[in-house]
């Protein structure tokens, strides 16, 4: 993931630690945020804290934010299978969902406060991203069977019902920061690619074909974006970086 203040990025090594640990870019040093077995970490827009998910028992999720040293700990919820999502462009608010069940998508405050349940969209919310206005938010759906294909799904705040947004567009992995484009990533099949999703005319339009990819983050400017690829034959990833549509 990007450093919110734009001089750096972040990112796991795949080796497990059991250990939630930031790393200072400027410093070198580093700080143990939780001694769990975590996992998804995500870092607020304005650097100061973060969410992440950790595994306490089999069978067992809880979604934990704190500050980015580790301190003030909230526990936000509890549940079977929790997918953590991203925090909304005031560094206050958070989406996430819950795999399982009924699969559920939530959002709420970094605080705990107002838990609220997103509607249903027919299938399983599988992830989110803010509008940049912070009034809609866009959900990837899968469905119930077979390879997953997404379907990206808009839901405006203020009113009752989400509306189906794109679709085969891949999951939704970030939103532009100026408020025009999402960036979708099919990981599967012949399609695969990072596709940029246009908010206007919602069209989908290949970035990088053929390239598969856990996650694309746009840059600070919304004129580029990073992604990570799997490096043939060994068990690391490369980070690169790639340029927007427009």
């Amino acid at each position: 993931m990007p450093e919110p203040g734009g001089t750096g990025v972040y990112y796991v090594s795949g080796k497990s630690s059991g250990f939630r640990t930031v790393c200072h870019a400027h410093s070198k040093e580093s700080t143990d945020i939780a001694s769990d077995d975590a996992t998804a970490p995500a870092i607020s827009p304005d650097g100061k804290r973060v969410m992440y998910v950790t595994l306490p028992a089999a069978q067992t999720s809880e979604l934990w934010v704190s500050d980015i040293d580790g301190g003030n700990r909230v526990k936000i919820a509890t549940g079977e299978w929790l997918m953590g999502g991203n925090w909304a462009p005031d560094s206050f608010h958070l989406s996430f969902s819950e795999a399982l069940g009924e699969s559920k998508a939530y959002i709420v405050g970094a605080d705990g406060s107002g838990l609220r349940q997103l509607p249903p969209m027919g299938g399983i919310p599988c992830g989110s991203v803010w509008g940049a206005d912070q009034k809609s938010i866009y959900v990837d759906v899968a469905g119930k069977s077979g390879m997953p294909i997404f379907t990206i799904w808009r839901w405006n705040m203020s009113g009752p019902n989400p509306e189906k947004f794109a679709e085969r567009c891949g999951f939704v992995s970030d939103a532009d920061p100026g408020g025009h484009y999402l960036l979708g990533v099919e990981e599967y099949g012949e399609k695969k690619a990072i596709n940029e999703v246009s908010l206007s005319d919602r069209e989908c339009t290949p970035l990088l074909p053929g390239v598969a990819t856990a996650n694309a983050t746009f840059a600070r400017d919304g004129r580029a974006f990073l992604y990570t690829v799997a490096s043939r034959g060994k068990s690391r990833f490369t980070v690169s970086l790639g340029a927007t549509a427009n």
